[in-house]
């Protein structure tokens, strides 16, 4: 029997690679088991020499350990594409966010901001950054700690506002996500797979990438919040 391929990934793909790996032992035989945590908590791990024969964590950090060696020249392919969504506890009046104008009057109204540490986060300090409001919204950001998804600051009572990708926040209970932020702040973070370089299968590992990124369980894909990256 082929031994199992294991996986490291972020949470933000946690889901979606759960369902697929299903998919890919029910249809082809293929064993693949994902562990998820903070996606810098991932990268430090591969660095540290955490065993694994697929990585899927965001694009920059995936380039990152390209370059660095830990994973396999070549082998970094787009997979999802996410989209970042803004959210509230449950119990707080719905916030309108058709247009850019009424994102900023929701981030200036806010009392506390919860952000990520992952490319969300990141990305959420730089829309702030170029709108100029970062100095005056930066002791109001909460970054939940690596591996905490924001909806937990949110429906614990933490937070009033927060910002992550749709696949952490969505059916997240104490939460209601208010949607993909609008006009020219819109944040899509694309995540990559790719072989561990310390994998000792990497012939199969290959073969399970293959079958990530082929499309053929789009819809699967889309119920997690996420879409098809293009290759």
């Amino acid at each position: 029997m082929a031994e199992e391929i294991i996986g490291l990934c972020s949470m933000a793909t946690k889901q979606v690679l759960a369902d697929l790996c299903q998919a890919l032992s029910r249809d082809h035989g293929i064993s693949v088991r994902f562990t998820a945590a903070g996606g810098v908590e991932t990268a430090r791990g591969i660095r540290e020499g955490a065993a694994a024969d697929v990585v899927v964590l965001a694009e920059s950090a995936m380039s990152d350990l390209e370059a660095e060696g830990f994973l396999v020249a070549g082998s970094v392919r787009p997979t999802f594409v996410s989209e970042v969504v803004a959210a509230i506890p449950a119990s707080a009046e719905p916030v309108a966010l058709g247009g850019e104008e009424e994102l900023r009057a929701a981030l200036e109204r806010a009392e506390r901001i919860a952000v990520s540490t992952g490319p969300s986060g990141t990305a959420l300090v730089q829309l702030l950054e170029r709108w100029g409001l970062l100095s005056a919204l930066e002791g109001r950001l909460v970054q939940a700690e690596p591996g905490v998804p924001v909806g937990r600051l949110l429906a614990g009572g933490q937070a009033d506002l927060g910002f992550q990708q749709r696949s952490e926040l969505q059916g997240v209970a104490g939460v209601r996500v208010l949607g993909t932020l609008p006009g020219s702040a819109a944040i899509r973070s694309i995540f990559s797979s790719g072989i561990a370089g310390s994998s000792a299968q990497p012939g199969r590992a290959a073969e399970a990438i293959d079958h990530l990124v082929d499309g053929t369980l789009d819809d699967t894909v889309r119920v997690n919040g996420m879409a098809r990256a293009v290759s």
